[in-house]
């Protein structure tokens, strides 16, 4: 790269008709899947958009691209194993007892809004937490599944609730 370069300020315009095509490409390969990665690619722009200061001294736009659709590929990675989760969930609820598709779709909405909360967790935390208030684990059940100590159990749970506290302030 050139200082001509270096030093360039980016429009929206010219950063997306610059570098959208390898960022499709990019996260294809990642995904496998066309419509996914068209979809995260704009997801990207619409994330540099919400940021226009960045697009004044932004020296390596691929980078700074990439960073982004990282953060966005490892989100539609967690909400796909949640809804995958769901859905194995539900295959083994009798069918009287399943929610009607209404019932699944709000269920889902509000299990991406958990997990959206607790992403700042680290993922034993985030497990942790999970188990107690999911699963209804004790903290002895859950140290021992996650091979911790209660102590230990007891911090994350202190992490877990403090994510929540923050999300409703």
């Amino acid at each position: 790269m050139t200082a001509a370069d270096a030093s360039q300020v980016h429009s929206p315009h010219t950063l997306y008709s610059d570098h959208s095509g390898w960022l499709r490409a990019w996260l294809y390969r990642r995904l496998g899947c066309r419509d996914e990665a068209a979809d995260l690619a704009q997801d990207t722009f619409v994330r540099v958009l919400l940021r226009p200061q960045v697009l004044q001294s932004l020296r390596e736009p691929r980078a700074y691209l990439t960073t982004i659709a990282k953060g966005l590929v490892c989100d539609h990675w967690r909400r796909q194993a949640l809804e995958l989760a769901y859905a194995d969930a539900l295959a083994l609820m009798p069918e009287p007892m399943a929610p009607s598709p209404e019932e699944r779709a709000l269920i889902l909405e509000a299990l991406h809004a958990i997990d959206a909360m607790l992403e700042g967790l680290a993922p034993k935390a985030r497990h942790a937490f999970l188990l107690s208030q999911l699963e209804g684990l004790g903290y002895a059940e859950i140290a021992q599944q996650l091979q911790v100590s209660e102590r230990t159990v007891k911090r994350y749970m202190a992490q877990g609730f403090e994510c929540c506290l923050l999300a409703m302030a």
